[in-house]
């Protein structure tokens, strides 16, 4: 059996990808960019990647019309699109009109819960992006999730990050909505055997854990489960602008996801009762085991997907090959060179930049800059990175984008995601003769790009020196 799967590259694309090998399908795999695909299945006998926008009609001649089945997992979060409804509409008239020319039998969508008579813009959307598909000419089943529970899940890092940092919170008021969360493992396992089940077909199903939880009860179990003592307190007066600032500034979120999630979050997601679960022979986890096993997957660096890679904004899939290759006119540059001894420790050390590792020199500064970047409403350096040892092409590192990440040729290339009057890399590369050579670029925007390179030329100094000096011991 052929399965299509759109979404491959996101959060549950890239873990699905290993259940359905396990079921013995033949998969299909729709990303916007092959170079940004970097699954340990990629080269698998029963795996094949195809190029597909489904905003770009033209593009989707490339999908085979000898499919049995299709996972629509296409969703937007970031709001960096004002018009992401209708956008999200088209991407799902675009898959219709798609299938039509193939023989699949079953489409099966995984939306959100949507039982509350007032939903936020990005629960409507997906609401209305279910009845868009399913009005294909196939047996169509939705099952609707609320808050997901897994390592490098957008709900588990930012439930980590506001547990792990405020031993006492003042929060808004939304914290005392009521949701019913599902472990991730339980999801794919739903999609899995739910994929070209009869019993399943025509369906809709809520899908959600066993215990019905407000915000507030899921941070206080979360701190009982990592042992940590912590006071929590809702106050009615945080507007929606004010709550979404309140968790840009403490989590590692962007401000455009953080709205949409506080717009969210004050909608109740319970689900309604199926017999889902006995149909499918799953035994849902519990809340408190979704978190250790989390936690256990991040000590063994075994997070296979987080939404900090698969959440990127579709401008960078849009402009990835222009962005690879660096300027060199009208740009500004800082090249540094050293002779290194340890080649293989050195490109260990490369590899291991950003994160709990920092940036060999000046961390202090690089902070500074992450706190100055969030106050402006940047990414920071709280995203960090998924990996402490392994990156690959289309990770998020820091404020940084991992444009090239080739061990074999000892070359990595970043992108700056940071607020900035310009366009910055940073590039770093080991040479035959034994050299690391480390080059900063910025192309900048008018004349406030020039001044603000010529303003923190200074910092550069110590900075790119001391980070070469570090990274060749």
């Amino acid at each position: 059996m052929k399965i299509l799967l759109t979404g491959a590259n996101g959060y549950i694309g890239k873990r699905l990808l290993h259940a359905l090998i396990k079921e013995d399908y033949e998969v299909v795999c729709c990303v916007r960019k092959r170079k940004t695909f970097n699954h340990p299945l990629k080269d698998h006998a029963a795996v094949s990647v195809i190029e597909v926008d489904f905003l770009d009609v033209s593009s989707l001649s490339k999908i085979p019309n000898d499919i049995d089945g299709a996972f629509y997992l296409m969703h937007s979060m970031s709001g960096g699109n004002k018009k992401f409804e209708d956008t999200e509409a088209q991407i799902a008239e675009n898959f219709v009109e798609a299938m039509a020319p193939t023989s699949v039998k079953h489409v099966v969508y995984l939306g959100g819960i949507a039982n509350d008579e007032h939903l936020s813009k990005h629960l409507s959307s997906r609401l209305k992006t279910e009845e868009i598909i399913q009005q294909g000419e196939y047996h169509f089943t939705a099952f609707r999730a609320g808050i997901i529970l897994g390592s490098g899940s957008a709900s588990f890092e930012i439930m980590r990050d506001l547990v792990e940092k405020l031993p006492v919170m003042v929060a808004p008021k939304w914290l005392k909505t009521e949701s019913q969360p599902i472990a991730v493992r339980n999801v794919l396992e739903i999609l899995s055997r739910g994929m070209l089940n009869e019993q399943v077909f025509d369906q809709v199903y809520d899908i959600g854990g066993e215990e019905i939880m407000t915000y507030k009860q899921m941070l206080l179990r979360f701190a009982k489960v990592r042992k940590l003592k912590r006071w929590i307190y809702t106050v009615p007066v945080l507007t929606p602008r004010l709550s979404s600032y309140w968790l840009y500034f403490v989590t590692s979120t962007s401000y455009s996801l953080a709205s949409s999630l506080v717009d969210s979050m004050s909608v109740s997601v319970v689900c309604k009762p199926n017999d889902l679960m006995k149909a499918l022979s799953i035994d849902l986890i519990p809340f408190d085991e979704a978190i250790e096993r989390a936690f256990t997957r991040i000590k063994q660096n075994h997070v296979v997907s987080s939404w900090k890679d698969s959440g990127a904004e579709r401008s960078f899939y849009s402009d990835y090959d222009d962005l690879i290759e660096v300027p060199e006119f009208g740009c500004f540059k800082d090249e540094k060179s050293i002779a290194i001894k340890d080649v293989d420790k050195v490109q260990s050390n490369i590899w291991a930049l950003g994160g709990d590792t920092g940036w060999y020199y000046g961390n202090w500064l690089w902070k500074l800059r992450g706190y100055l970047d969030k106050l402006i409403g940047g990414v920071g350096l709280r995203r960090g990175r998924t990996n402490p040892v392994e990156i690959f092409n289309g990770d998020s590192l820091d404020f940084w984008r991992v444009l090239v990440a080739d061990k074999a040729n000892k070359r990595l290339l970043l992108y700056a995601e940071m607020k900035l009057p310009g366009e910055a890399w940073l590039e770093f590369k080991i040479d035959k003769d034994q050299k690391l050579y480390q080059t900063a670029t910025f192309r900048p925007h008018g004349l406030f790009g020039r001044l603000y390179w010529l303003a923190v030329l200074p910092f550069h100094y110590f900075v790119f020196n001391g980070m070469i000096r570090g990274i060749s011991k």
